[in-house]
C-alpha cells in the first residue's frame, strides 16, 4: 500500500474512532439461549436487556417491573425494532388473583387522518414512499403502555427502571452484526434526515461497523426527563418535537430521496389524548391447556386461537409429520383468510370475536381441509353465524412469585420511518402503513383508529398455572411463529428449546402469479426458511404447497419463551441462532 493510500485509510480510521469511541462503554454478559432455574427468569434478544430484568428481579422487583426495564434497555440497544416511538400489546398474568389483563399501547392515528389518505400508494412499489414519511407515524403509545401497567402492578418506579437503559445509552455499548446490518440497510434512509445520520451514520454518512460503540445522548436525556414524569412524553416539550417532527421531517439539503417526503397530520393533542387501554384476553382450549392471547386491534390471539381451535380436530401427535405440517400449513391458511375481513379497532368495527374462536366455526373451516392444498388465496368464513351462541421485539419475563409478563412492541419496519426526533434520540413508527390502503375495509384508516397488528403476546396454562408464555417480533410472521411453535412443542413432544430451534414456515393465505411455471395461473404461497424446505419441502410440495424461501438472512421470527416446571423451576428459551441468537436467564441457575 502507497503511503499517501496508507494516510487516506488512517485518517478515516480515525474519524470513525472519534465519532464512536471506545470509552466506558457497558460490557454485555455472554449471550446463553437456554437458562434453567428458581427466583424468577427472563428471555429477550439482547443480553444486556435480559441482565437488566435479571437485576431488577434479583432485588425484589416484580415481572412487570422487570419488563419496563428490560423493555427501555432495548429500546436503546435494539433501536431498530423497538422503543419510544412505537407501540405494543402487554399480556400479564397476575398470580394473587388467578387473572389474565392485557394492555393495548398500539399506536393510534391521528384525529385528521382521512380514511383515504394511503389510497395514493397503493401500487405495491409505493410502499417506500408511504412508509418514509410523516403519514405513515401513529401516535406512540410504548410510555404510556409502561405506564399503565406500572400503575397497576408494579412495585418500583419509573425512574428506576429506566436508569438502567439511560446509562446504556449515555455511555455506549458495543454494537453487533445485526446491529451493523440493520443501519446499513436502512443508511440511504438515514442518510437523508438531519437527526438520524447524527445519531446513527459516521461522519462520512456510512454505517459505522460492528465493534463500534455506539452511544445516545439524546435518548439518555429523553429517559431521564419521562422517567422523572411519563406524562411529559405526551405534553410539553417532547409532545412539541414529535408532532413537529411528523409535520415538518427533518429532510437533509442533500437528500436525494426521489419523492418529497411527505408530512403528517399528528398535532400535539393527539398526543395530549393518548391512551393505553385494558383490554379483555382473547382465551381457548387447546387438548385442556388454556391459550390466551391478545384481542383485537391485535390480530394474534384472534389468529393464533382460530388456527388451533382448527387443529383440535385432527390427531396431530399421532400422524406423520408431513400430514401433521400440511394441516398446521391449511389451518394457518384459513385463519389468516378470516383475520383480514374481520379484525380491526374494536372501536370502529363490530369484530365477531365469539364466532372467530368459536368450535363450532373451527369446525366449518376444519371440513374444507383435504389432503390436498387449498388453492390461495381462500375467501373468508362466516363466523356471524356463532356470534349469539386483530419488525418488532418481544420480551417474557416471570418472578418468583409466579407473576408473568409476555410483551411484544415494535416501530413497524426496521428502522421504523427512518426519522429520529431532533435533540431526542429515537425514530419514530410507520405504524399507520398496517392500515388496508384501500378504503371500505374493516382495517381501513380512520381518524383514531389503531391498525390491525400481527402481535401475537400469549401464555398458555395447565392445571397447576402457567405452563408456557411466548411471542416473537416478524411482522406478519408472528401469527404463524408463535403458532408453530406451540405446535411442535405441544402436538409434537419437542422441548421447548427445540420446539424453537427448529425450521419454519409461514402460510398466511398467499398467493403468488406462476409465469411462466405451472401451474398456470396463481397458487398459493408458503414462505419457509431454507432449512425448513430441505426438511419438509418435498413431501409437502407433492400435497400442493409451494414453498418462496426466506430473503436472507432466511429467518422467520425470534422467539422468546419461559416454560414453568415443578417445583419452582423456570426454563428461559431465547433463540439459538436467528437475529444472531438471544440470551435467557434465570436468577437463581440450577447447579
Amino acid at each position: 500500500m502507497s503511503r499517501i493510500a496508507g494516510l487516506v485509510v488512517l485518517a478515516a480510521l480515525m474519524a470513525l474512532v472519534a465519532a464512536f469511541p471506545a470509552g466506558a462503554q457497558v460490557q454485555a454478559p455472554p449471550k446463553t439461549p437456554t437458562a434453567e432455574g428458581r427466583g424468577g427468569s427472563a428471555a429477550t434478544v439482547d443480553p444486556l436487556a435480559t441482565q437488566a430484568a435479571i437485576d431488577v428481579l434479583r432485588s425484589g422487583g416484580n415481572a412487570v417491573d422487570a419488563a419496563v426495564a428490560a423493555a427501555g434497555v432495548l429500546g436503546v440497544v435494539e433501536p431498530f425494532s423497538c422503543g419510544i416511538g412505537g407501540g405494543g400489546f402487554m399480556v400479564i398474568y397476575d398470580a394473587e388473583r388467578g387473572r389474565v389483563d392485557t394492555i393495548d399501547s398500539r399506536e393510534a392515528a391521528p384525529a385528521r387522518l382521512a380514511e383515504d389518505a394511503f389510497v395514493p400508494f397503493i401500487p405495491t412499489d409505493k410502499f417506500e414512499e408511504a412508509r418514509v414519511s410523516g403519514l405513515s407515524a401513529g401516535v406512540p403509545g410504548t410510555v404510556a403502555g409502561w405506564e399503565t401497567a406500572l400503575e397497576r402492578y408494579g412495585s418500583r418506579s419509573m425512574r428506576s427502571l429506566l436508569r438502567r437503559g439511560a446509562r446504556i445509552a449515555r455511555e455506549g455499548f458495543v454494537t453487533d452484526a445485526v446491529f451493523a446490518k440493520q443501519v446499513a440497510d436502512n443508511q440511504e434512509i438515514f442518510d437523508d434526515f438531519t437527526s438520524t445520520r447524527e445519531v446513527y451514520l459516521t461522519p462520512a454518512g456510512t454505517a459505522p461497523p460492528a465493534g463500534s460503540v455506539h452511544r445516545n445522548p439524546d435518548m439518555a436525556r429523553t429517559y431521564e426527563r419521562i422517567a422523572r414524569d411519563p406524562g411529559r412524553f405526551y405534553r410539553g416539550a417532547i409532545a412539541r418535537d414529535i408532532a413537529e417532527t411528523v409535520q415538518d421531517p427533518p429532510e437533509a439539503p442533500d437528500s436525494d430521496r426521489p419523492h418529497d417526503v411527505i408530512p403528517g397530520e399528528m398535532t400535539r393533542r393527539d398526543l395530549r389524548r393518548y391512551e393505553a387501554i385494558w383490554r379483555k384476553p382473547t382465551r381457548i382450549n387447546y387438548r385442556g391447556l388454556d391459550v390466551y392471547g391478545m384481542g383485537p386491534p391485535s390480530s394474534g390471539g384472534t389468529t393464533v386461537g382460530e388456527a388451533l381451535n382448527i387443529l383440535e380436530g385432527f390427531p396431530m401427535s399421532r400422524l406423520s409429520r408431513e400430514q401433521a405440517l400440511h394441516y398446521y400449513l391449511e389451518a394457518s391458511k384459513l385463519a389468516y383468510a378470516d383475520r383480514g375481513a374481520f379484525v380491526a379497532d374494536p372501536a370502529f368495527f363490530d369484530v365477531p370475536l365469539r364466532g372467530l374462536l368459536s368450535d363450532s366455526f373451527a369446525a366449518e373451516r376444519r371440513a374444507l381441509i383435504g389432503e390436498q392444498a387449498l388453492p390461495a388465496p381462500q375467501p373468508a368464513g362466516d363466523p356471524s353465524g356463532d356470534e349469539q351462541a386483530k419488525s418488532t421485539t418481544h420480551l417474557t419475563v416471570a418472578d418468583r412469585w409466579g407473576n408473568v409478563v409476555s410483551y411484544t412492541f415494535t416501530i413497524e419496519q426496521i428502522g421504523g420511518n427512518g426519522i429520529v426526533v431532533p435533540g431526542r434520540g429515537f425514530l419514530l413508527n410507520n405504524e399507520l402503513t398496517d392500515f388496508n390502503f384501500a378504503t371500505g375495509t374493516a382495517n381501513s384508516p380512520d381518524g383514531g383508529k389503531r391498525p390491525r397488528s400481527s402481535m401475537s403476546p400469549t401464555i398458555v396454562f395447565d392445571r397447576r398455572g402457567p405452563a408456557v408464555a411466548l411471542g416473537s417480533p416478524g411482522g406478519a410472521t408472528i401469527i404463524t411463529t408463535v403458532l408453530q411453535t406451540l405446535v411442535n412443542h405441544i402436538d409434537f413432544g419437542m422441548s421447548l428449546p427445540e420446539a424453537v430451534a427448529e425450521p419454519r414456515a409461514s402460510q398466511r393465505n398467499g398467493a403468488v402469479p406462476t409465469d411462466p411455471a405451472p401451474p398456470a395461473g396463481t397458487i398459493e404461497r408458503t414462505e419457509a426458511e431454507p432449512a425448513f424446505i430441505a426438511k419438509y419441502g418435498a413431501p409437502l410440495t407433492a400435497r400442493g404447497h409451494y414453498f418462496t424461501p426466506t430473503a436472507p438472512p432466511g429467518e422467520i421470527g425470534t422467539v422468546a419463551a419461559i416454560r414453568f416446571l415443578r417445583h419452582g423451576r423456570q426454563q428461559a428459551v431465547a433463540e439459538p441462532t436467528r437475529r444472531g441468537g438471544g440470551s435467557a436467564m434465570v436468577v437463581r441457575p440450577s447447579g
